[in-house]
């Protein structure tokens, strides 16, 4: 629809480009502050009080950014992110990696300069146009509008490529404004909206927008010897094919995979052995593993066939080029291989994963049980204590985020399959911005249970920016459990480790000493220290206030 002009050209322009995404289903957005992307929060402010959109505003880009990939990573609808010019647009390019090599849809919306300002020292000023590189699957560079007619359909025609483009990753539209740089905001009548299906993202090479189909799906028979492996992004799908064929099914932690009748837990120790891994002939890949060195090495084994169906990544997953196939979808065809060859996995994985601490004898006195399950609750946590109550803990209903430390690995190696919703940020496994895609995930959520994020005290410290809530900004249920071993001792698995002496602490390991309870009461969290196994599952009740849990380790 077409609204009356205000004295602002700019402000004009920011109220066709939001009304026409408000039409196309995009619910939320996330600003950080600034003079020159003022109209388009002005604007964004307005369509909030209507109850078009939800808005989220953040000091910080950076957290602005991971906040607006948590949502869009949960409710899978692009989300807009407006930031005005010069560094501030910068600030935003870990969380555009992030969203483009795990093909979440982020529509970045810059402030920017027009044409004359560039390129003559004016304040707050570069090169903003492609500033993302190859990050985005496209950048517009707009001019400034000048009120001519015509100007708000061509920003619903922007809006429409933009939303477009964004069905498997980022796009950016970076817009220039003259001043008036705003005008006052007073819509009286709200754009229609029509129910919007979730965008399901894809790769741009196998997908074909305009036919609506697949362009290169996989027929699949079941044949011996083979496994299903699902990483980050798998999704259920991989459980399905495991059990359609017959196949072990070797699924990470976070593949939303991690479940069914053939999951094999222990899978790092099985590829080791020669009747298990040894014995492997073809690999079925879904997602984009990242937490073992195991499964790669097998694709590269000679003799084993690898086929990977892709998703939303933005790069083939290919170790030593050793892949036959890519497919962007597959189907089975065919009765599943026998039993006995799953089974043997599923059989062997569960007498690897003993419980880490054993009941008392039968035979035991009454006295001898007590005495032991005195000395359980008096334990200090172990991380495989910690992860396997976090998991626990987590139910269906719930949210799981898992950053980037040696707590994933745990989990991975240990917990047992549970059709729960986990999320991690393993496009380029970083460790920036957790707490703000958790935060993410949590708004956009609301609806459901309490999210957890799991991570080290060296990824808190890395994202402590997102703690703070605006005057005003909602604060949905969340714990964010802090491991804290005081520094990066992940490092220590390295060979240098043992070499490198007081270099090593220094510039790995890189020690920390925060009072994490001081920290928690700066921002207004809540704030619970576990130090042993009795308090751990009641610390992870789910809590009404976001809440910090810090959980001391070992190194």
């Amino acid at each position: 629809m077409t609204r009356p002009k205000t004295e602002s050209p700019a402000t004009d322009f920011a109220v066709a480009l939001l009304d026409q995404f408000v039409a196309l289903g995009v619910r939320d957005v996330v600003l950080s502050p600034g003079s020159r992307s003022q109209a388009l929060a002005l604007a964004a402010a307005e369509f909030e009080r209507l109850g078009l959109l939800r808005l989220r505003v953040r000091i910080d880009e950076r957290v602005a950014g991971f906040l607006a990939l948590g949502l869009a990573v949960e409710t899978r609808v692009p989300v807009l992110v407006i930031a005005t010019s010069g560094t501030a647009v910068a600030n935003l390019h870990p969380a555009v990696l992030e969203a483009h090599h795990s093909g979440v849809p982020i529509i970045v919306l810059s402030g920017d300069r027009p044409d004359e300002l560039r390129g003559i020292g004016a304040n707050q000023t570069t090169e903003q146009p492609g500033i993302f590189g190859a990050a985005v699957k496209r950048t517009w560079d707009v001019g400034a509008p000048t009120g001519e007619d015509g100007e708000q359909d061509a920003a619903a025609d922007l809006a429409r490529a933009a939303f477009a483009a964004a069905s498997g990753g980022p796009v950016h539209l970076n817009l220039a404004f003259r001043e008036p740089l705003s005008a006052a905001v007073s819509l009286v009548e709200p754009v229609e909206i029509s129910p919007v299906e979730p965008v399901e993202t894809s790769r741009k090479e196998g997908f074909d927008t305009a036919a609506g189909g697949l362009l290169n799906p996989l027929v699949i028979s079941p044949s011996p010897h083979t496994v299903v492996v699902a990483g980050t992004g798998a999704g259920p799908r991989a459980e399905e094919v495991a059990r359609e064929l017959g196949a072990p099914l070797l699924a990470e932690v976070a593949s939303g995979a991690r479940f069914g009748p053939n999951l094999v837990v222990t899978y790092r120790e099985l590829l080791h052995e020669p009747e298990f891994g040894g014995a492997i002939e073809r690999v079925i890949v879904f997602g984009h593993p990242t937490l073992s060195r195991e499964v790669p090495a097998l694709i590269q084994r000679d003799g084993v066939e690898t086929i990977v169906v892709r998703g939303a990544s933005a790069d083939d997953y290919n170790p030593g080029h050793r892949v036959a196939a890519f497919a962007d979808a597959a189907t089975v065809e065919g009765e599943p291989g026998p039993r006995e060859w799953p089974g043997r996995w599923v059989a062997a994985s569960r007498a690897l994963a003993q419980p880490e601490d054993v009941a008392p004898d039968a035979a035991a006195t009454a006295a001898e049980h007590a005495k032991a399950e005195l000395a359980a609750v008096r334990a200090p946590v172990t991380r495989r204590a910690l992860a396997e109550a976090v998991w626990r803990a987590t139910w269906p209903h719930d949210r799981l985020v898992l950053g980037a430390s040696r707590l994933i690995r745990e989990l991975d190696s240990v917990v047992v399959g549970k059709k729960i919703t986990v999320h991690a940020n393993r496009g380029l496994a970083g460790i920036d911005g957790t707490i703000a895609t958790g935060l993410g995930i949590a708004l956009g959520s609301e609806e459901t249970g309490t999210t957890r994020v799991l991570l080290g005290d060296l990824a808190l410290l890395h994202d402590v920016g997102a703690l703070l809530f605006g005057v005003g900004e909602p604060r949905p249920r969340i714990q964010v459990i802090v491991g804290n071993d005081h520094g990066g001792t992940i490092f220590d698995g390295l060979e240098v480790a043992q070499t490198a002496g007081e270099a090593f602490e220094r510039v790995l390991l890189t020690e920390q000493l925060v009072d994490i309870e001081q920290l928690a009461a700066a921002y207004g969290w809540d704030y619970v220290r576990v130090d042993t196994r009795g308090q751990l599952d009641q610390a992870l009740t789910a809590s009404v206030r976001p809440t910090i849990v810090e959980v001391p380790l070992g190194r």
